[in-house]
């Protein structure tokens, strides 16, 4: 295949069709944490990683306490706290071990991945589901045209953005009250 507007056309129907095979309502347990958490820091490796920056910036923006780990403002965890990761292919060492922190401070922890019988989604309190292609399982016949991990990356994004909408519907908030919380020294 090639021409951008098939791939295109490929590439969104593939992230169609993962989202298509979720629950209506798998996202609720992960409102439900998030909006009861004290505080919230978030991780991620690699692209993986940053897609949970975007996820925390828009966290941020919606008023609640949200963190990136490694960042030098964020506060440690402990009762009432959320670490959430992402461990598309099912374990990453480090986020296995901030899992552990985390869990040792007292904090709950919750993991998106694309594996959920992995080690490190089997050890957290919550799991969310993204049944998508991640570099685990790229090289099966019917593999993804976007490389790598870049759908379950993709399908993240989508994601993400969704749970700020649903947020923002249960915190009762305007799409004004978000951007005024958007930096302003860009």
């Amino acid at each position: 295949m090639s021409g951008f507007k098939s791939m295109a056309i490929q590439a969104l129907g593939e992230i169609r069709s993962v989202l298509e095979r979720m629950p209506e309502h798998a996202l609720d347990p992960l409102l439900d944490e998030l909006l009861q958490a004290r505080r919230i820091a978030t991780y991620g490796v690699g692209r993986e990683g940053l897609m949970m920056k975007a996820l925390c910036m828009r966290l941020f923006h919606l008023g609640l306490d949200a963190h990136v780990v490694g960042d030098m403002t964020t506060p440690p965890l402990g009762q009432g706290d959320l670490l959430l990761v992402s461990a598309g292919p099912g374990y990453f060492s480090t986020v296995d071990a901030l899992v552990g922190v985390a869990r040792q401070a007292g904090a709950r922890t919750g993991c998106i991945t694309a594996q959920p019988e992995g080690p490190t989604p089997q050890r957290c309190d919550l799991v969310i589901h993204l049944p998508a292609q991640t570099m685990a399982n790229d090289q099966a016949a019917a593999a993804s045209i976007l490389p790598m991990g870049s759908l379950y990356e993709a399908v993240q994004l989508v994601v993400f953005d969704l749970v700020s909408i649903l947020l923002r519907e249960r915190l009762g908030q305007t799409p004004a009250q978000m951007r005024s919380r958007h930096t302003n020294l860009e």
